[in-house]
């Protein structure tokens, strides 16, 4: 509750947050453009392989030319402007800054990113959720070791979401389940990049398709980003996956306590303590009113009679008998909200949701029948989509990480609707991502399975 007063302590010193950036899209774009604002923080680096597309992100931010012209990073910190330039590798290594924001969306660079960080003893903010649900785990017990913070990025869902779950066990509640809305018809899992914009035409008005990547807003579509956002949340707060993954049910806000509430009372879950992502459209394709497709919720249990009493009483949303209810956030602001995850890395040394164990993973799924040979193109592609799986199965029998899903050709058919296996590609042992996983699945991999409710 008192971030920004501790903000204003450094500032006051002359001794304000220093932070990195790497990766100047969307999210990164949405963090600079409050950054220039926020009394305490003073961004020295933006790292993005595309220098003039990073200063023109910069420019629609509203910085203003000069703030952004430091010629080093040396002289970034000296005159308290920022260097943009395309080499995240001297931004992390830069002594003089604390926290390193990992916005580029690629799992392997933020792999690679995250570790080199933590070695120079720098926090990291993973806004890079493809990277966490690929080795968060491993990530984050080596941040430990550090001593330094490995956090999820606050103003995405999954940080949103570790909070209501923390809010809830701090009040004594028993979580039941927690998630986000999103909008979900069952053939969407089969949604290509040219597919997608067949769905988005129905309920978004893009008048210049070419400034958006298909490819990126099809893993939306398709199922595969929220499997990634909620095997982040069960990787840090204990909640399960379900056995066979998110069913995205149909609810409205005030019908979450009703249906994300366990099957045997009436509710659409196989048992308590998991995730599900609810649907802003039914399954006749028509729109849930009230719905809560950008929002995030958490349902909980009143064990007494006396605190479901309360819950009528208070205006809380509770279920038909009472004995649930729900609280939800109606929206995330993405990067405007992330700097209260660098505030509380830096100055609280706390991290606003990070991995706790191996709970939950995202296995490669075919979208159609798939031929030995073919060469895979990874999340929101045309070959596979993201599907949330317990990770002691996903470690049984071998399962391959969409993570790895990228850039590696078949060895033998796959049917439509099948998980691949590891075995079933080419694998490049060397590569850093492969190597990071394997060594997690290793030593995280007594975790699988256990939950924290």
């Amino acid at each position: 509750m008192n971030l920004f007063q501790k903000l204003v302590e450094r500032e006051e010193a002359g001794l304000p947050v220093t932070v990195g950036v790497i990766g100047a899209g969307k999210f990164g774009t949405m963090f600079l453009a409050q950054a220039r604002l926020t009394r305490g923080l003073h961004v020295v680096g933006v790292a993005d392989l595309d220098v003039v597309r990073a200063r023109r992100q910069l420019a629609a931010a509203g910085w203003e030319e000069e703030r952004s012209t430091a010629t080093s990073l040396a002289d970034a910190i000296e005159t308290r402007r920022t260097h943009v330039g395309p080499d995240a590798d001297a931004l992390i290594a830069q002594p003089d800054v604390e926290v390193i924001v990992e916005a580029t969306g690629v799992p392997a660079a933020g792999i690679r990113h995250a570790l080199a960080a933590i070695a120079h003893g720098k926090h990291v903010v993973m806004v890079n959720v493809e990277a966490d649900a690929l080795a968060g785990p491993l990530l984050a017990r080596a941040a430990q070791a550090a001593g330094v913070v490995y956090s999820l990025a606050w103003g995405d869902q999954p940080a949103l979401i570790c909070e209501h779950v923390d809010w809830a066990r701090a009040c004594g509640f028993k979580v039941i389940s927690a998630g986000k809305g999103t909008r979900y018809e069952p053939h969407y899992h089969a949604s290509t990049p040219d597919t997608v914009w067949d769905i988005l035409d129905k309920y978004l008005s893009i008048a210049d398709r070419g400034s958006i990547n298909p490819k990126m807003f099809n893993s939306f579509v398709d199922g595969t980003k929220s499997a990634i956002e909620m095997t982040a949340v069960c990787n840090a707060t204990g909640l399960l996956p379900q056995s066979d993954g998110l069913a995205f049910p149909p609810a409205s806000r005030f019908q979450l306590a009703d249906v994300c509430k366990p099957a045997r009372d009436g509710g659409t879950l196989e048992t308590a303590g998991v995730t599900e992502v609810v649907s802003s459209v039914n399954r006749q394709g028509r729109d849930v009113p009230h719905h809560l497709a950008l929002g995030t919720f958490v349902v909980i249990e009143g064990e007494t009679e006396y605190a479901r009493r309360c819950f009528r009483e208070y205006a809380m949303l509770p279920d038909a008998s009472g004995r649930y209810a729900a609280l939800y956030r109606p929206i995330h602001l993405i990067g405007l909200e992330l700097g209260i995850s660098v505030a509380s890395a830096a100055l609280r040394g706390e991290p606003t949701g990070s991995p706790t164990g191996f709970r939950s993973d995202v296995v490669a799924t075919a979208k159609r029948a798939l031929r030995r040979g073919e060469v895979l193109d990874g999340e929101g592609g045309f070959c596979v989509w993201g599907k949330q799986t317990p990770a002691a199965r996903s470690l049984a029998d071998g399962l391959l990480p969409l993570g790895l899903a990228h850039g590696v050709t078949l060895l033998r058919d796959v049917p439509e609707g099948a998980a691949l296996r590891w075995a079933d590609v080419t694998i490049d042992e060397t590569d850093i991502a492969v190597k990071t996983r394997r060594e997690m699945e290793a030593s995280c991999g007594e975790t699988a399975g256990a939950s924290a409710r």
